[in-house]
């Protein structure tokens, strides 16, 4: 057997660190490679490649600045794209191309996107390059306009030198430079060479709104076609030559490790077996297919390490969800204030009405359909190939390096689409397998795919934490609320993963969604409260806004209740210092045909009631209605309308098409998800006991685009935390019983 434990254990459990990639030009250079302008992608030397001298031509080193990092301009006047972010069916892509195209003057059509290698030149997200929080168009919508515009405007240059004319007196037309006066077009393709020679400038104007062709139009997917004729590479696709495959069996509690394998020796002489190896929490099997590696690590008889016997502390022997959720609720740490105004003291004792209540939401699995992998190929020179799906690139650069022990610069990180985000693909330690594959390609000298089982990720799946949150009012003789008292206790995925980055005291997933609320609440009061989790916690669909905005919106309901207020009425009066979301509460309404609140009998004669609630989430704002009645004591959902007010929009097709998706797992999480834990083990090892929203729980998704002009906001993550609440509350106003912990399945409904 080889044990891999003791000496590369670096970086699989602990936070990574933070350092800069090293040994990278700040600068590059633009060079010629076959007749195209090349943007300093594909160069021959491989580990070299992303390490490059400065040019002539360099430009100033501000991330999404340097045209060559970016554009290659073939000979046939199409573009390759070199994209700071990853592709996993949110059409960064697309977007990206519609960008860059509107300023270059080129079809969108025409690109062709790939996801860059590491490089500071990509760290275009406040400093950072990561895909995320619903962040990539957003935080790159200006950077990509000015890259277009800067080629363009170097392509123009080197056309009047070929034509000798006066540069004012060319244009551009998809692809073409235009001589107007006499005729004569050049292609992107044939001006790129001459192009290359030329100083970039960095005053070059963008074009006017108003003349936009492609930005803000319904372009259709670039990686449409690939995926409906199955040409779309993932992860799971990737094969190297002479690559052997590799399952694996984790310990059955997070923590401990493999001390004895009993029948070693029979797996090894199982067919096509290679190896049998010993990894941090883990058993491998190494064999010529991925089959036979999975029957022989299923096959491996192996005694663990016995987990602590109690507590919460690590996942001991008893750890149960339960038993966090208690942990939770009986805190009694001080909370670090998290928000304040007014003075919530005084208008609570001066309130004509005081209500509180509490409410829980579950861990959740990522549950996607991709099975994590990871493809490992060490060569000649000792540098290391890695394939993997995953959301920061220059991050797993480091931890890889650091697994292989080798510098950062020698780790060549190949992003591959991504089957599905929901916060699945960033670096969790234990919850990833390729350090896995790195140690076992050392061992074995060969190329190595790990490929967890669908048991296997739903028992290492880092999880969306358990939330907890404790809410009390105050009311006026009016009805209105005067104060508003909100507690957070839990531990986020910012804390546990970037704490040491952000270093505020405030763990802002915990948060999000309770703070910064629009409503005109004159005294609040928010506090947060950290109770670490002992298990592998992670970024989900809308992170905090996921179940934060439930517990508000919902107990914003109980307080319109308490007021004996409309929940529709009351949230309008309370925006009345905001008529951006005014005008977006009023616009679901409208869509939905107006607000009625219910019970009410529908045209096939069921009762229904509708909910509503609203969100500000990652820069956008959504105002959502939910039509709910009763089957069979469950809850069923004909119709969700959605109006998101993002600001402004690239493409609305894939907007109207993230918000549904969006609202689908919001629905789901509501109706039947949750990660239970027994005895310090998950119980759910796939989806047979982990349903998720079916074709025939699925309701009909009514999207309304509001463009305010307010700055841009995200797009794939805002459709889904108003679905939850506005679902629970058109069941509170359908039964009269307000359930204040998820999913529904667990509370029967029926009898009411």
């Amino acid at each position: 057997m080889n044990d891999l434990t003791p000496l590369h254990r670096l970086g699989l459990g602990a936070q990574p660190t933070r350092e800069p990639v090293k040994n990278f030009s700040r600068r590059g250079f633009l060079g010629i490679a076959s007749g195209a302008l090349l943007l300093g992608i594909d160069l021959p030397g491989g580990a070299a490649a992303q390490t490059r001298a400065e040019g002539p031509a360099a430009v100033a080193p501000k991330p999404g600045t340097r045209v060559a990092a970016f554009l290659e301009i073939r000979p046939d006047s199409s573009v390759r794209l070199l994209s700071p972010f990853v592709e996993g069916g949110q059409g960064i892509n697309t977007g990206l191309a519609q960008t860059i195209g509107e300023e270059l003057d080129l079809d969108p059509a025409r690109f062709a996107v790939e996801c860059a290698p590491p490089g500071p030149d990509y760290a275009v997200v406040n400093g950072l390059r990561m895909t995320g929080g619903s962040f990539s168009t957003r935080s790159s919508f200006e950077a990509m306009r000015r890259l277009g515009a800067t080629a363009r405007e170097m392509l123009l240059r080197a056309a009047a030198a070929r034509l000798a004319v006066a540069q004012d007196s060319l244009t551009t037309e998809d692809g073409r430079v235009i001589h107007a006066a006499t005729g004569r077009t050049l292609g992107y393709g044939e001006l790129a060479q001459a192009a290359l020679a030329l100083q970039p400038r960095d005053d070059v104007p963008l074009r006017d709104a108003k003349s936009f062709r492609w930005i803000g139009r319904p372009v259709a997917r670039l990686d449409m076609r690939d995926k409906a004729t199955g040409r779309a590479t993932y992860a799971i696709d990737i094969r190297v030559e002479g690559m052997l495959h590799a399952a694996v069996q984790h310990a059955p509690h997070l923590g401990t490790e493999p001390q004895v394998i009993a029948n070693e020796a029979a797996v090894r002489a199982m067919p096509g077996i290679h190896s049998v190896h010993r990894l941090p929490g883990a058993v491998a099997v190494v064999a010529d297919s991925w089959w036979r590696a999975r029957k022989g690590a299923e096959a491996l008889q192996v005694t663990w390490t016995a987990p602590a016997p109690e507590g919460i502390a690590t996942v001991s022997q008893s750890f149960s969800s339960s038993a966090m959720l208690a942990a939770l609720k009986g805190s009694t740490e001080p909370g670090i204030p998290a928000e304040q105004e007014g003075d919530p003291a005084a208008a609570f004792a001066g309130a004509a009405k005081v209500i509180e209540a509490e409410y829980d939401a579950p861990y959740l699995a990522h549950a996607q359909l991709e099975p994590p992998s990871a493809v490992a190929r060490f060569t000649a020179d000792g540098s290391l190939d890695l394939w993997l799906p995953n959301q920061m690139p220059e991050l797993f650069q480091q931890i890889a390096a650091k697994t292989a022990g080798l510098e950062p610069e020698q780790v060549r990180i190949h992003s591959p689409m991504l089957g599905g985000f929901f916060g699945r693909h960033f670096a969790y330690g234990p919850a990833n397998p390729f350090p896995q594959a790195i140690l076992i390609a050392q061992a074995t000298g060969r190329p190595v795919r790990v490929l967890w089982s669908r048991e296997e990720e739903f028992g290492m799946d880092a999880v969306r934490p358990l939330s907890f949150a404790r809410f009390k009012a105050a009311l006026g003789a009016d009805g209105m609320p005067v104060a508003l008292q909100t507690v957070a206790v839990g531990e986020g995925p910012i804390g546990r993963w970037f704490g040491a980055l952000f270093k505020s005291p405030v763990d802002s997933s915990v948060v999000e969604g309770l703070d910064k609320k629009p409503y005109a609440i004159p005294n609040r009061r928010l506090d947060y409260v950290k109770v670490p989790h002992p298990v592998t916690i992670a970024f989900w669909r809308s992170v905090g806004h996921s179940m934060n905005d439930y517990f508000y919106e919902s107990f914003l309901d109980e307080v319109a209740a308490a007021g004996d207020k409309d929940p529709f009425d009351l949230r309008m009066a309370l925006l009345k210092d905001s008529p951006r979301h005014r005008t977006l509460l009023k616009a679901v309404a409208d869509l939905a045909g107006g607000w009625r609140r219910g019970p009410f009998a529908a045209e096939d004669g069921t009762s229904r009631a509708r909910g509503v609630s609203m969100a500000s989430p990652f820069g956008s704002e959504t105002a959502t209605i939910a039509e709910v009645s009763l089957k069979d004591g469950e809850a069923r959902v004909h119709d969700l309308w959605i109006a998101i007010d993002p600001g402004s929009v690239v493409n609305p097709a894939i907007v109207k098409r993230q918000v549904e998706s969006a609202a689908a797992l919001g629905l789901s999480s509501t109706l039947l998800e949750q990660v239970v834990y027994e005895n310090g083990q998950r119980q759910a090892k796939n989806f047979d006991a982990y349903p998720i929203l079916d074709r025939e729980r699925m309701p009909r998704v009514h999207v309304t685009i509001v463009e305010s002009g307010a700055p841009m906001g995200g797009i794939g993550e805002p459709g889904l935390p108003g679905v939850p609440p506005a679902v629970v509350n058109a069941v509170a106003a359908l039964t009269g019983r307000r359930v204040r912990s998820l999913p529904l399945a667990k509370t029967p409904l029926s009898g009411v």
